[in-house]
């Protein structure tokens, strides 16, 4: 939410949508877990806000969800344009994305800090050919692996979690356990 927040001030955006992963195809898929339960989740963090909103363009989607096939798919919807706002950590990443250039050729970057994570890696190719900036804030040193994880241990939800998440993750009893299953 620190980050949308951020995005949608220093950049003076029409609003920011979340996109949850249907089937993410980097990521371990767990059984009880369902892209239902993540597009909900994303429902009542973001049900206060005004200028947030959330899509079903992944949920919706037979297969594998792909950022680029979003990316195009989006880029139809809303010609007055988009940019793609991600984590320096996952960003650093894209040589492992379906498409990368393409990708980073496609829309800008809007990128938030990460702790140990310079803003020079972004200088050196394949980044040096796309439309990058940053958002002026303090470094995220926050993942949902590691809330997903106090849960799972028995620490609790953390307090980072909005009531509602918070809420619909115990009455569901989401994270207790780690089941994964594989992406087809």
């Amino acid at each position: 939410m620190l980050v949308a927040k951020a995005a949608y001030d220093q950049f003076k955006l029409s609003k920011v949508m979340f996109i949850p992963s249907g089937i993410p195809p980097h990521k371990e898929i767990l059984v009880n877990v369902t892209k239902e339960d993540r597009f909900a989740m994303v429902q009542g963090a973001i049900e206060p806000y005004d200028h947030l909103s959330v899509s079903r363009i992944e949920i919706d989607r037979d297969g594998l969800s792909y950022t680029i096939d979003t990316i195009t798919a989006m880029q139809d919807q809303y010609p007055e344009g988009l940019c793609f706002i991600v984590g320096a950590d996952l960003l650093l990443q894209i040589e492992t994305w379906k498409n990368p250039r393409k990708l980073l050729a496609s829309v800008p970057f809007l990128i938030a800090p990460r702790n140990g994570i310079s803003k020079d890696l972004f200088a050196a190719p394949p980044f040096d050919k796309a439309r990058i900036s940053f958002l002026e804030m303090e470094e995220v040193d926050l993942s949902s692996t590691w809330i997903r994880d106090q849960i799972r241990q028995g620490e609790g939800i953390p307090d980072c979690v909005a009531e509602p998440v918070a809420s619909y993750i115990k009455e569901r009893g989401l994270y207790q356990y780690r089941e994964p299953v594989r992406a087809k």
